[in-house]
């Protein structure tokens, strides 16, 4: 099967449209099959997602342009202007001279120098404060180095009105902090209303690259990136599309965001994603969509939740069984199509999906997806999580 090749927009196998109550979105625009790749994006920005403070042992441990993991002994190189030798190790000659013009120009170097030194923040503000100017000093970077790509970030939804307005606290401290930067003559910070916009614009559509999946804790996030087409999948508690990176891979797009198929799908249907892992609650998945992305969740499987007369905090009082009991009455028969429907609240199967395409091993929770048919001798059985990376063969 082919992938369905981007071209520097949006895939073939899927048309940009706007959905009613949701904005713009995508959805397929032809038959698609468990397993299909209907996206491979490039991101337009990447930031480390470690704060101002820390230095040794983490900014060593990763490339500074492409976040992969550094291994012990291998050749690195270091930036020539930074002040302190391990503010950015690249794994390549390559990454180096990419970053240099890119993404760590001289102007980043000596701008996140400046911020370093600054007391102010990098002593009274947390740490989520200064990533964001971590991240506004890669936004503004942009700008200089690539003004079409920064128009592409500021067209990014960002909540509207009301997400510019949750972030203005920020930006109002943020650009006292960012106006003091050493910007090339003839430019000045942008207003207070352009960073918050910014800030707008990362709290809704930025992505995580992860750590490796470990057994005995919560995934990490290395680094940040923001795409030029996947910030336009909308959130589904019950996703048809699951999220694939390979940051530590072998190959030069090992930054690039991979977006298969879960399970068939036909032409015309929504194509999401979920935000967060599948197995949070109800209440968890309302708060966190409230919190960080400004809206409440009203998708199917929501709905039905929602109804339920118990909800986790109740488990002790015997909310679990009931709800077990309740999800196991949703279980299709044997035979039924690969494809989840999403039509009818009371026979919402998500309980197969759960079955289906949840991973199993412990502390993980990723979701399952096919490998591309290609991939292993034109077949469809075989799993990848999107977490831990483990494959499970199933019974065709």
């Amino acid at each position: 099967m082919a992938v369905a090749e981007n071209h520097g927009g949006i895939s073939t196998a899927l048309k940009l449209v706007d959905i009613e109550g949701k904005g713009r979105g995508l959805v397929a625009s032809q038959p698609l099959k468990g397993g299909q790749i209907v996206l491979r994006d490039s991101p337009i920005l990447t930031y480390s997602s470690f704060s101002l403070k820390q230095r040794q042992g983490a900014y060593s441990r990763y490339c500074a342009h492409c976040y992969k993991l550094l291994v012990s002994g291998n050749g690195t190189l270091a930036c020539p202007s930074c002040c302190h030798p391990d503010d950015a190790i690249f794994c390549s000659s390559k990454c180096q001279s990419s970053a240099l013009v890119f993404s760590h120009t001289p102007w980043v170097c000596q701008s996140l120098s400046y911020l370093r030194n600054c007391p102010v923040l990098v002593d009274q503000q947390p740490e989520d404060r200064q990533i964001q100017a971590r991240y506004l000093v890669a936004a503004f970077n942009l700008a200089m180095v690539s003004p079409s790509s920064f128009q592409t970030l500021i067209s990014l939804d960002g909540g509207g009105p009301q997400g510019a307005e949750r972030d203005s606290n920020a930006a109002i401290f943020l650009h006292s902090i960012i106006s003091s930067l050493p910007f090339p003559k003839g430019l000045s910070a942008p207003s207070v209303e352009i960073t918050a916009a910014l800030l707008s614009k990362d709290r809704c559509n930025s992505f995580g690259l992860m750590e490796p999946f470990s057994e005995h804790g919560e995934r990490s996030v290395r680094a940040y990136a923001i795409y030029r087409n996947a910030s336009f999948f909308n959130h589904d508690c019950l996703p048809n599309a699951c999220r694939f990176d390979y940051v530590d891979g072998g190959t030069e797009e090992n930054t690039d965001m991979i977006i298969r198929m879960i399970h068939d799908v036909p032409e015309g249907r929504e194509i999401c994603l979920s935000y967060f892992p599948v197995n949070l609650s109800y209440s968890q998945r309302q708060k966190r969509l409230l919190d960080d992305y400004g809206f409440s969740c009203l998708c199917d499987r929501c709905k039905i939740e929602a109804k339920w007369s118990h909800e986790d905090e109740d488990e002790d009082e015997g909310g679990e069984d009931e709800t077990m009991e309740q999800e196991e009455e949703m279980l299709p028969s044997d035979g039924e199509n690969n494809e989840i429907e999403h039509d009818g609240d009371d026979d919402f199967p998500h309980a197969y999906f759960f079955v289906r395409f949840v991973c199993d091993k412990e502390n993980c929770g990723g979701t399952l997806a096919p490998l591309p048919p290609s991939n292993y001798n034109n077949t469809t059985n075989v799993m990848e999580c999107n977490a831990c990376g483990s494959l499970k063969k199933e019974e065709l």
